[in-house]
């Protein structure tokens, strides 16, 4: 039940992508998790125009609560990268039918209101993290890189009112202002963890603009000496999912550059690291690379 296009293989932590794995936790007794049925069904899709949303249509008769217990911690543990819906088809059998679903489990995503078949059937904790990753670079590619509120204090609370001119910018695809936004905020709180992460996968998004990838994966080939080439051929791998290759390549271009380029150059590696996340495989073996580099 793979979308065409989804190769959970070549996935990266896209909870970095949009800022996911640098951000707090959840404020005690909230979470990123909700249950869902006929009734609230239509109004949890429309919150996908803003962010992605993983829907887990299960049954107790499944006997797939490992699962659900997973699915619950990668949503807590994304912090607002997306919103976990959980429907119980047994209860809801309308929902089951509008999907043609036939067995469960079965978790499907949705971004902009369009649908993304995940995944039938259980999968271990790192192979869903996969697959959502996959689900969240899709979103970020198409601009739908807002934030979920916690569930239990949205209706108190709202959204965090210090990213509201960001979330705004990046809902409008104004990725260089969201830059610019992030900025603001972290003039004031430089140690911010989310401001850091979000200003990162801004950034990304900004620099990456409407580039043609073959073209500029070409001209890096060509000029494996020019450090701008080879910037945007990182960025373009990072953002096609292949943050080993990304990271890989700015490692060798640290090795073979001095002065200020070398420094600008580990300055974007890092930035990088910012958006995929710190505990990521492939950050830290980068970062292993990278101190070999320097040192």
């Amino acid at each position: 039940m793979t979308p065409a296009g989804f190769n959970p293989t070549r996935a990266m932590d896209l909870s970095g992508i949009v800022a996911a794995a640098k951000a707090p936790p959840p404020p005690p007794g909230a979470s990123y998790v909700l249950d869902i049925d006929q009734d609230t069904f239509e109004a949890v899709l429309s919150l996908s125009a803003r962010h992605p949303v993983v829907l887990e249509l299960n049954s107790p008769r499944a006997n797939a609560q490992s699962l659900s217990d997973a699915l619950v911690e990668l949503a807590n543990e994304a912090a607002g990268a997306y919103l976990l819906g959980r429907v119980d088809v047994d209860a809801n059998p309308q929902i089951a039918a509008a999907f043609g679903i036939q067995a469960v489990p079965a978790v499907i995503g949705v971004v902009g209101g369009q649908l993304a078949p995940l995944w039938q059937g259980t999968k271990s904790k790192e192979e869903a993290r996969a697959y959502i990753g996959q689900l969240l670079q899709a979103a970020a590619a198409n601009g739908v890189v807002g934030r979920a509120d916690p569930v239990s204090i949205a209706a108190d609370a709202g959204p965090d009112p210090r990213f509201a001119a960001a979330d705004a910018a990046l809902a409008a695809g104004d990725f260089p202002l969201a830059v610019a936004e992030f900025d603001k905020l972290l003039a004031n709180t430089p140690n911010d963890p989310e401001a850091k992460a979000g200003r990162a996968q801004a950034a990304l998004l900004a620099r990456l603009g409407s580039i043609d990838p073959t073209a500029v994966l070409a001209r890096a080939a060509d000029a494996p000496t020019d450090v701008a080439a080879q910037l945007a051929a990182a960025d373009t791998e990072l953002m096609g999912g292949a943050p080993d290759l990304a990271f890989a390549r700015l490692v060798e271009l640290i090795r073979n550059t001095t002065g200020a380029e070398r420094d600008s150059v580990r300055v974007r590696l890092l930035e990088l690291f910012e958006t995929v996340g710190p505990s990521d495989p492939s950050v830290l073996k980068a970062r292993r690379a990278l101190m070999s580099a320097l040192f």
